[in-house]
């Protein structure tokens, strides 16, 4: 398995960022209230970072040889850590366009603008607990010149 992609991550962002200010500007158009992530999305982000962090330990003391682990649990562990990065990306790039639209308005709603703000924090918080998760998940490889060859 392949780590994730830098691009795949900047190309979920600008996703989110697009699609999050035309939905704000399309709302506030036609009269609508706008969407704003609440202050618990940041709060759930934050604690699904840490427990993915918690499932990739043992899968990092595996793989240093410490403790035999089952395969398909870090299996799993690396899949979830992999789509815990690309949908970070994805809430970060659409949390921030939130706030980019928010702030490009004459009057910069203080309450909206922070819950924005926060989310854009916490999200880029899980997206580096995924990919230390998914970093921690990688096997050394079994021949020491492979590593070298590279």
């Amino acid at each position: 398995m392949t780590r994730t992609r830098p691009l795949t991550l900047v190309i979920a962002a600008l996703v989110g960022v697009a699609s999050s200010f035309v939905l704000d500007t399309v709302l506030a158009m036609r009269g609508f209230a706008i969407v704003v992530p609440p202050l618990s999305l940041a709060a759930a982000l934050v604690l699904i970072g840490a427990a993915l962090i918690g499932l990739a330990w043992p899968v990092r003391r595996a793989a240093k040889g410490e403790r035999h682990i089952d395969p398909f649990y870090a299996l799993r562990v690396v899949v979830l850590a992999k789509a815990s990065a690309v949908a970070a990306a994805l809430l970060a790039g659409a949390s921030a366009g939130i706030l980019l639209y928010l702030l490009t308005r004459t009057v910069v709603p203080l309450g909206s603008s922070l819950a924005a703000g926060g989310t854009v924090a916490a999200a880029v918080l899980l997206l580096v607990a995924a990919l230390v998760a998914e970093h921690w998940c990688a096997l050394p490889p079994d021949d020491p010149t492979e590593e070298a060859a590279t």
